[in-house]
């Protein structure tokens, strides 16, 4: 599958499976989640450019790495803005923005009710989050509203993508590479990610 990263290191797989397990908490599920989010981090800013500086130490001027581009975290809501306290812990200096949209249930398709995002998203590295890819509509949709608001790099990660989702992005943009921990392979007749861990936005709410 196009563009595809598996995140396999065995402290996010096992982060994981708490968080598929109906029987964890809310407060558990959403600490899982928090720190579940940092691990990935380091794989899904890892292309960030980076230019020379030049550091003093204690001793003498050294040649050192620094971040070339700003980032920006854009939480799909409600659940993404579950991940936004692990990335943001990982990179605190990057600003947040929030993409609102619901799915109709009959249709299964996106409706948006609220845009918030930062200016300068041409010149930044933009993360899009939201744990679950299930038919990919509403990630396909968020990142058409990024490229609307000038963004041109930007990466979309989740905690469990659906098979019918990944190939979902992959054909309405190819230029955006997903990141997760874990790919199911079906969705049932509502829309959900099967087996996955239900509906990600109660269980880190508590509202069942």
């Amino acid at each position: 599958m196009h563009k595809l990263t598996i995140c396999r290191h065995p402290l996010v797989q096992d982060k994981l499976a708490c968080l598929r397990d109906k029987k964890t908490s809310p407060q558990e599920f959403r600490r899982r989640m928090s720190e579940l989010s940092s691990l990935m981090a380091y794989q899904v800013l890892g292309t960030l450019k980076t230019q020379i500086a030049k550091v003093s130490t204690p001793l003498q001027a050294a040649s050192c790495q620094v971040l070339a581009q700003p980032v920006v975290f854009v939480a799909v809501l409600r659940a993404g803005i579950g991940l936004l306290e692990g990335l943001l812990h990982v990179a605190p200096e990057a600003k947040v923005g929030y993409i609102g949209l619901y799915r109709n249930e009959e249709t299964l398709n996106p409706v948006r009710y609220y845009i918030r995002l930062p200016k300068g998203l041409n010149k930044s590295y933009v993360v899009l989050v939201d744990p679950m890819l299930a038919t990919g509509g509403s990630a396909a949709e968020a990142v058409q509203i990024l490229k609307s608001y000038g963004a041109k790099q930007i990466s979309f990660l989740c905690l469990i993508a659906a098979r019918a989702g990944v190939r979902r992005m992959a054909q309405a943009h190819p230029d955006v590479p997903v990141f997760t921990a874990g790919v199911d392979a079906t969705l049932n007749r509502k829309g959900y990610i099967v087996p996955g861990l239900g509906d990600a936005g109660d269980r880190l709410f508590g509202t069942f």
